[in-house]
């Protein structure tokens, strides 16, 4: 049995296999932690499967973890089943609604831009398909995170939408689709500025957005914003790394933020995207450029600059199947 959480060293679960479980969301019910993540296990630099199903891990200590196998499976059989391992699935993410009972699972495809949406009796399935392709209020849907109000059980939904903006929303009564007006709560950013890795929790009565910067599987700078109320305005507080030297949130990207059971005290989760390519300032300042001259004419990239961004894991060319967590 392991004693200790080892950030950015390969973590395996108890019998000894890699953990598959990235983009990550820590669900605690009756004394389990429930770990639910994009299993990346058969992905390649060059494959053609992006993701393997959703996995499910369990665990009563955050450090010892069990496989309870697949909560979405992979289908290989048809490829236009929106579970083809070929499909770009990203960022699971689970709420249990009161009303209801169910468990609401949320996924999102970055190659069509749109959210699915199931529903189940048990965390670990089976799950029911409620919206294949969602676009709330008719954008492209991006990194997203979904929480509710202990109180009040109103659900809310904070996404990345159409690459240049972050969107707040209160979600319908059942939490399978968006209810109400939308509110920017960021607006008019590019590449590499645009939000991602979108992450609210609440910490002693203040909403808090966590969020990376946009440059694919390379990591870059987070950022935190702090608001009195579910849907703004935030107020943006600059990095939450302390003595990060490397400009790159300790090179990686957060997921998810939960609280420790019992505690007032919150761990993030991030994914470590790119293990083998090691972000540092002055490589991230060369990125930087690269990526913004698209969007600014101001903003001049040396051939070096570019170099670097050709020779980067941005999207495809990542092999994430031995990204680690932090």
């Amino acid at each position: 049995m392991e004693t200790m959480i080892r950030p950015g060293q390969v973590w395996k679960d108890i019998s000894g296999n890699r953990i598959q479980a990235h983009g990550a969301n820590i669900y605690y019910e009756d004394g389990v932690y429930y770990w639910i993540g994009e299993d990346k296990s058969h992905t390649s630099r060059k494959g053609k499967i992006w993701t393997w199903g959703v996995r499910c891990y369990t665990s009563r200590d955050l450090v010892n973890w069990e496989d309870q196998g697949h909560i979405i499976e992979p289908v290989t059989d048809d490829r236009k089943s929106v579970f083809n391992p070929v499909r770009k699935l990203d960022r699971p993410h689970l709420l249990k609604n009161p009303e209801t009972g169910k468990y609401v699972l949320w996924l999102k495809y970055c190659d069509k831009a749109h959210a699915t949406v199931l529903t189940a009796d048990k965390i670990t399935g089976p799950y029911t398909l409620i919206h294949e392709e969602l676009h709330p209020y008719g954008t492209k849907f991006g990194d997203f995170d979904i929480a509710a109000d202990e109180k009040t059980g109103q659900g809310y939904l904070f996404f990345e939408a159409d690459h240049d903006k972050v969107i707040g929303c209160r979600l319908n009564e059942e939490y399978t689709d968006v209810a109400g007006d939308a509110v920017h709560i960021f607006d008019h950013m590019k590449p590499p500025f645009a939000r991602e890795g979108i992450t609210h929790l609440i910490h002693k009565g203040k909403h808090y957005l966590l969020s990376s910067g946009m440059s694919g599987y390379v990591p870059n700078p987070s950022e935190a914003a702090v608001s009195d109320d579910w849907l703004g305005p935030y107020i943006v507080q600059g990095s939450p790394h302390v003595n990060d030297d490397s400009c790159a949130s300790f090179n990686s990207q957060i997921s998810d933020a939960f609280l420790i059971h019992g505690t007032d005290q919150w761990i993030t989760a991030a994914d470590r995207w790119v293990p083998y390519y090691k972000v540092t300032r002055e490589r991230y300042e060369s990125l930087k450029r690269a990526i913004c001259m698209h969007s600014d004419p101001s903003v001049k990239a040396s051939f070096k600059d570019m170099w670097t961004l050709l020779r980067s894991p941005i999207m495809g060319s990542a092999d994430t199947s031995v990204a680690d967590y932090v």
